[in-house]
């Protein structure tokens, strides 16, 4: 292991400050998500399947997950041409963190929206 590099979760120049910033955006682990229930989607599919977003933040949001690794595009020559999103291996192997967390959320849901409830009266 190169110990020069920045393992600081604080400092803004680490790889792990990087990544989670990148997974916890509004999008990405609902993108991950939904290409576990199949092997394979296309866009329009995709689009359906989380129909809150944007045609703009679904592109930006596979890109980012491509550039990451974590999702494959297939492109046919066809006309028109059909692309194909899947999950990588790596993207398989986080799923069971993701799935995780989605536990967490669902038996601690009533409470954290009651929680917010009261926030709000006071």
């Amino acid at each position: 292991m190169d110990r020069t590099m920045i393992l600081d979760a604080y400092d803004p120049q680490c790889p792990i400050r990087n990544i989670l910033a990148r997974m916890s955006d509004k999008w990405s682990l609902l993108v991950i998500y939904t290409l576990t229930q199949t092997d394979k989607m296309r866009f329009r599919d995709l689009r359906h399947a989380i129909p809150d977003i944007s045609q703009k933040m679904l592109t930006v949001t596979l890109r980012t997950l491509e550039e990451d690794g974590f999702v494959k595009r297939t492109i046919y020559p066809e006309v028109p041409p059909r692309v194909e999103y899947a999950l990588t291996e790596r993207a398989v192997s986080l799923f069971p963190h993701i799935n995780s967390l989605i536990i967490w959320a669902k038996e601690n849901m009533d409470n954290i929206i009651s929680d917010r409830k009261k926030d709000k009266i006071k």
